[in-house]
C-alpha cells in the first residue's frame, strides 16, 4: 500500500488541505492544499510541497525564497481528508508577506490588527510584483 491510498483526495477536487505547524513551537505557521503527487513528493524529498490551485502546478515552500520547510512528520485526521504537517521552518519567515507565520492579524474590536512586526523584505525575497 502506498502512504498515500489511505487519503480521501476525492472531497475537494483531489485536494487535501495541509496545515503547517512549527515542530518545536507548535505554532501554525500555514495552510496549503496538497494533491496525491505533492503529498508524495513531500515524503520522498523531506521538502513541504504543495498544490498551487491559482497556478495549476505543484511548488515546493522555499523554491523561490530559500524559506524552506523541512519535514518532521505527517499525521491526517479521522476523516483522512485533511494533514498536520509538522516541520522545521527554513528562514526568518514563511509568509510570503514577511512574517514568521501567515496567521499574524487577529480580529479585534471589529477589525484585523496585525500582532507582530515582519521578519524579512518580502520585495527583496520575491520582487515588488510578489
Amino acid at each position: 500500500m502506498a502512504t498515500s491510498d489511505i487519503l480521501d483526495f476525492g472531497k475537494q477536487d483531489g485536494l487535501i488541505t495541509a496545515v503547517v505547524q512549527d515542530h518545536e513551537t507548535h505554532r501554525v505557521l500555514m495552510v496549503g492544499y496538497m494533491n496525491r503527487e505533492a503529498f508524495e513528493r513531500t515524503v520522498s524529498t523531506g521538502h513541504v510541497t504543495f498544490f498551487s490551485r491559482s497556478r495549476q502546478k505543484l511548488w515546493t515552500k522555499g523554491e523561490t525564497s530559500g524559506h524552506f520547510l523541512v519535514l518532521k512528520s505527517i499525521a491526517t485526521d479521522c476523516d483522512a481528508d485533511a494533514l498536520l504537517v509538522q516541520a522545521e521552518p527554513i528562514g526568518p519567515g514563511v509568509c510570503h508577506n514577511g512574517y514568521e507565520s501567515c496567521f499574524y492579524r487577529t480580529l479585534q474590536e471589529g477589525g484585523w490588527q496585525e500582532q507582530e512586526a515582519k521578519v524579512y523584505n518580502a520585495d527583496e525575497v520575491y520582487g515588488a510584483s510578489k
